[in-house]
């Protein structure tokens, strides 16, 4: 799959929750691997924060980011919009200290995403693919996010409050193209008891009914309802009824639940990467997400460059009999066993490393280590196979090394591993010559990394 940004800008006014004033965030196309980044357009020098978790400066009531002292609030909504419809590359724009909270979920955002298109670039997506289970936990609110294995993004989410109303609920998106018709329109909530401790922090402005589910849940005095009323500039309610209180009825039993999965969702864009994983969170808030997502940060850097999934009990796309009918090499020099993964520009080969193989005898007895050069030789291998195989009658080409930079190795190759050789192309072949960067990995680890430049030559 191939990174996507926006056909076209779009742009959506409203006021913002807890500042109250009237605000514009315009969503811009952007070049392939810009990530998302917030452009401040109302200050000097118009500065820009990368949407990364490592930039969150406050999670007490909203996803706030921050760059020395410039903060936009409540990005959360417009984030999760962008993710869940597979756009990884967007400059926002701003003209003021957060997003403007519109109808309190991400409906708008959607709306407007899908009438302007999306377009394709040429960059391959970069998939994050959680190879183990990862859990962050906090004992003391009893929150827990837990991300497993899977080949796709999923997300569950499950919430408890001391509230009959919304008691205990869950939410499940387990195909993210239904975000749009399940998830994109849940409202944000809040309890009529959290609403003074809001106010009374200078906070809320802009919140009414048309912005947020309200719950009235626990019967206090008409007076200080009605002070509370009028703090909001809403019309007075009885005292004695309990329930939802909000223009617009529910749209699920369950969207209170609905909203959190859809703010895991904004937070987890600030990973900087699409990840392929199932995710699994318990009483999710902005502060355990952003913990989650730095972590999952720290995962990513610790792998930089992720080792392509093997299961040695698929059948290969090229056997050692159609390697052979591709390459001239054989023993001992022929350094592919199979290829499991090739594409117009990307090849997956292995090779199995065992004792017998004949450089071990010199190299060395007492300690046997494969030589970088057959490491570096066995990558050019996959790329010879990855051009040959395009070609007709690829027996009578052949493939001769012109140029390698930039060789690395970073840990010893060993008598019982198994290497995979992870080889794309960047540029296309031209002139019968193709440049090429090759990575060698043994498990999830980078054992050595080379860029060649290779000649395709037809026998004479």
């Amino acid at each position: 799959m191939k990174q996507k940004t926006l056909k076209g800008s779009f742009s959506l006014c409203g006021k913002g929750l807890h500042t109250g004033l009237s605000l514009t965030v315009t969503f811009n196309p952007a070049p392939e691997n810009h990530g998302y980044k917030i452009q401040r357009i109302d200050l000097d020098g118009m500065p820009v924060i990368d949407a990364i978790a490592e930039n969150v400066v406050d999670t007490q009531r909203g996803t706030v980011l921050g760059k020395g002292d410039i903060r936009v609030s409540t990005v959360e909504h417009g984030l999760s919009a962008l993710y869940a419809l597979g756009i990884d590359n967007c400059l926002i724009q701003v003209n003021g200290p957060e997003f403007p909270i519109l109808d309190g979920s991400a409906i708008q955002y959607v709306n407007k995403i899908e009438e302007i298109g999306t377009e394709e670039q040429n960059a391959p997506k970069d998939w994050y693919v959680i190879r183990k289970k990862i859990e962050v936990r906090d004992d003391e609110t009893g929150s827990c996010i837990t991300i497993l294995p899977d080949e796709q993004f999923s997300l569950t989410t499950m919430c408890s409050f001391e509230s009959k109303f919304i008691n205990s609920q869950f939410a499940t998106l387990d195909d993210i193209t239904k975000y749009t018709s399940e998830i994109a329109a849940a409202r944000t909530f809040v309890f009529v008891r959290d609403i003074e401790p809001l106010v009374q922090a200078n906070l809320i402005k802009g919140g009414d009914m048309d912005n947020a589910i309200v719950i009235y849940e626990r019967q206090t005095t008409q007076e200080r309802l009605d002070m509370l009323a009028d703090l909001l500039h809403v019309e007075h309610r009885d005292a004695t009824e309990l329930g939802y209180i909000q223009h617009k009825p529910l749209q699920w039993e369950n969207e209170c639940t609905r909203h959190k999965l859809l703010d895991v969702i904004g937070d987890m864009a600030l990973i900087g990467k699409p990840i392929k994983g199932r995710i699994i969170a318990t009483r999710p808030g902005h502060t355990i997400n952003n913990k989650f997502a730095r972590e999952i940060r720290k995962e990513i850097r610790k792998h930089e460059i992720q080792a392509p999934a093997y299961d040695p009990n698929e059948e290969p796309v090229m056997d050692v009999n159609r390697i052979r009918e591709l390459l001239p090499h054989r023993y001992p020099m022929q350094l592919v066993d199979k290829v499991i993964e090739i594409g117009p520009t990307s090849i997956v080969g292995v090779k199995n490393i065992t004792s017998n193989e004949p450089f071990f005898t010199g190299h060395f007895p007492q300690e046997p280590v494969m030589p970088g050069v057959l490491q570096i030789e066995a990558m050019a291998q996959c790329g010879g196979l990855l051009v040959l195989n395009a070609v007709e009658e690829p027996e009578r080409w052949s493939t001769y090394f012109m140029k390698i930079d930039g060789v690395k190795f970073r840990q010893k190759v060993v008598p019982g591993d198994t290497l995979l050789f992870k080889v794309e192309l960047l540029a296309p072949l031209r002139h019968g010559i193709s440049t090429m960067h090759g990575y060698a990995f043994v498990g999830d680890h980078v054992v050595s990394e080379a860029t060649f430049t290779a000649q395709i030559v037809k026998n004479k």
